[in-house]
């Protein structure tokens, strides 16, 4: 008889889990150990932070989707944004922030054969939301995980972009106009496929 563990127990091993990660993370990347702190302490927020209705900030999960040779990256023209940025979105409780980003990539690109790399954390990135309708500007504590595609590379937008496009990650770490993280995580797996 399989055992039901109570939600609090579970929530707290994911939790777990994720802090350790954000320590690996800040071990890896002495660049963001400040932000990998700051995560850390949303993890101790006495209301669930994997929320969306935790206006004060709640995580996200993303996706830097690439292809199966490493030297493209799916990127999609967010509707609501009006920017390009990588697959991603709410975690609405769920503490697995790696299969949110694995499942925002299946349902963001239509890709069937994705998979996550290897559960590490890529990146982290704290930014805001402005206001929109009825709900008020917010931050997104975002984190990153990398996907690779493993397969057909034709993909399907969704309602959630204008349009999808497969980039060069060299052009992306160096294009004015590609989002400052964008351009981070573009350099940062162009040093890690290099090495």
């Amino acid at each position: 008889m399989r055992q039901v563990l109570p939600t609090t127990l579970v929530m707290s091993d994911c939790t777990a889990a994720l802090r350790q990660q954000l320590a690996a993370h800040a071990a890896a990347c002495p660049a963001q150990a400040g932000l990998s702190e700051e995560f850390g302490q949303l993890l101790d927020a006495a209301d669930n932070p994997f929320l969306r209705q935790r206006l004060a900030g709640h995580f996200t999960g993303s996706a830097w989707l690439v292809s199966a040779d490493g030297q493209r990256a799916l990127l999609m023209h967010h509707r609501k944004l009006g920017r390009w940025l990588q697959p991603g979105g709410h975690a609405d409780g769920d503490t697995d922030l790696a299969a949110v980003a694995l499942k925002e990539a299946q349902e963001e690109s239509g890709l069937p054969a994705l998979r996550l790399e290897d559960g590490r954390i890529f990146d982290l990135d704290r930014h805001w939301i402005p206001e929109r309708g009825q709900v008020p500007g917010h931050w997104h504590f975002d984190v990153r995980y990398v996907v690779r595609c493993t397969g057909s590379e034709r993909f399907t937008a969704n309602a959630e972009s204008l349009a999808l496009a497969w980039r060069e990650v060299s052009e992306i770490a160096t294009d004015p106009a590609s989002d400052d993280s964008l351009a981070r995580m573009a350099r940062r797996w162009s040093g890690r496929e290099t090495s």
